[in-house]
């Protein structure tokens, strides 16, 4: 077996019981939230027996272990039951909002990577110069306020008093898209319709920058102290001694052995997005996936949030196999230590 199936293997390992644990978690933490889902599902005008026919047919009645048996069931037939906040298959609402979330994240992540390092860089190659200075304000700026609060500022801002982007939703009403993949900019290229692609591509800008922001100045400060770091070693003297380009230096030479930190914690801020994109999307009123297990959590519909959080774990854990899967890619001594250790 290959050093990067051998990895791969024992990642997927490692997430089968990591997730295990997070299902047996996540069912405690929801069934000891104090009142009653039948009740608060039915409403307060619902009768007794009403409310003990939906306890019975959730397995409220039954001893815990019992019913985790039939929530591990049900999960391996791909049932995660009826949401009682919609009325609807937990897995429908979840293929609904998942594509929205994941849209905006991976437009979040692509900006964070694409501004981020390049700022790391420029501020490494001219650490103590006003480059540098200005920044490390800018990124300090950054990660001093959550995401909620940029997208409170780029709304009014852009929207408010600059209109130039929309206030809220994923597309205006006026574009009838087929939804095949869920993902507007993908289905209206689908679709051939460049008039719609722009539009959905304007309004995932703000959204987007604003669930960004944090992580590019977390990127470009991590990446420049990274950086400076190998500025420093004799290598990299020995190239400038050489009379190497200042810029083939940077990129080469410095940048590749400080990217793989730098990736570790960029793989966990990504994943991390997607569960904390709910202020970001109950600002832009965008259908997603975290703003609906908001509502779920306050209707405590039990269903719906164990399945939110399911799927989260799921792409947080297949994030972490990618980055993991990238560094080896990146580090050879991670390879061979993977083949001398079998």
């Amino acid at each position: 077996m290959s050093p990067v199936l051998r990895i791969l293997a024992r990642r997927l390992g490692i997430s089968v019981i990591v997730l295990i644990g997070v299902s047996m978690l996540i069912f405690a933490i929801a069934r000891v939230i104090p009142g009653d889902p039948a009740r608060i599902a039915l409403g307060p005008n619902a009768t007794v027996e009403q409310v003990a026919a939906l306890r019975a047919e959730m397995h409220l009645d039954e001893p815990i272990l019992v019913q985790y048996g039939h929530f591990v069931a049900d999960v391996a037939r791909g049932d995660l039951g009826m949401s009682l906040y919609t009325n609807r298959p937990v897995t429908a609402d979840i293929a609904q909002f998942l594509p929205a979330t994941l849209e905006l994240v991976f437009a979040a992540g692509i900006l964070m990577v694409a501004l981020g390092l390049p700022l790391g860089i420029l501020a490494a190659r001219h650490r103590g110069r006003w480059p540098d200075h200005l920044v490390r304000v800018l990124t300090l700026l950054t990660v001093s306020a959550p995401s909620f609060v940029w997208a409170v500022i780029l709304m009014l801002v852009f929207a408010y008093y600059l209109p130039i982007f929309p206030v809220a939703g994923r597309i205006s009403d006026i574009h009838d898209i087929e939804r095949v993949t869920g993902f507007l900019t993908v289905d209206t290229l689908l679709a051939g319709n460049l008039e719609a692609f722009a539009d959905a591509l304007h309004h995932l800008v703000l959204p987007a920058v604003a669930l960004a922001l944090s992580g590019i100045g977390q990127a470009a400060r991590l990446t420049r102290a990274n950086m400076v770091e190998t500025y420093d070693r004799p290598y990299i003297e020995m190239a400038q001694a050489y009379g190497f380009f200042p810029s083939r230096i940077a990129r080469v030479y410095a940048f590749k052995p400080s990217l793989i930190p730098s990736l570790t914690i960029i793989g966990l801020d990504f994943a991390a997005m997607l569960g904390n994109a709910f202020l970001v999307e109950a600002v832009f009123a965008w259908p997603g996936l975290s703003r609906y297990g908001v509502a779920v959590i306050l209707r405590k519909d039990l269903n719906a949030i164990m399945g939110t959080v399911l799927i989260i774990a799921i792409t947080f854990l297949i994030v972490n196999i990618v980055v993991d899967l990238l560094i080896a890619f990146l580090n050879p001594r991670i390879r061979h230590s993977t083949r001398t250790a079998a």
